[in-house]
């Protein structure tokens, strides 16, 4: 996990005494390279919003969902990326 403020929070850290089986391992502070979503955000952002102008914010989200729906149907393409 990254070290948001909502990770440390007291509602958090009473989930964890309530679950012991549980342990949060936390991610150095910058380091893109360990988090997968980090990747999946630099893909999005070069296959659907990199030096294209969209002139209405739902162009965006049909692009973005189109993305996301083939992220899903390829999961081979996914992880051959990784």
């Amino acid at each position: 996990m990254n070290n948001g403020r909502i990770h440390h929070t007291a509602q958090v850290q009473d989930f964890l005494k309530q679950h012991h089986r549980l342990q949060f391992v936390f991610l150095p502070k910058y380091s893109p390279d360990l988090s997968l979503i980090e990747g999946l955000w630099k893909w999005l952002k070069s296959d659907v919003v990199h030096n294209v102008f969209y002139n209405k914010f739902y162009h965006i989200r049909i692009h973005i969902a189109a993305f996301m729906k083939r992220v899903n149907d390829k999961s081979l393409e996914v992880i051959d990326r990784w």
